[in-house]
């Protein structure tokens, strides 16, 4: 699986997180670093979200929403 990632140096290290998987983050001290720390987070990620629809019944809805961004 690709997925994008964004990363960006600061003073302290590097911050990862991957747009796609809301609240899926994290750093290293080096770029390197970062990008095998995301790659575990994402892979986490996921892990965690198999386990949370296994044996549950998932639903989609719809919600109207008017006029939310004006």
């Amino acid at each position: 699986m690709e997925s994008p990632v964004i990363i960006n140096k600061t003073e302290y290290g590097c911050d990862a997180n991957c747009p796609l998987l809301r609240g899926c983050h994290s750093q290293g001290d080096t770029l390197e670093e970062a990008q095998e720390n995301i790659k575990d987070a994402i892979s986490t990620y996921l892990e965690m979200v198999e386990f949370e629809l296994r044996d549950k019944s998932v639903y989609k809805i719809s919600v109207p929403v008017e006029n939310a961004f004006h």
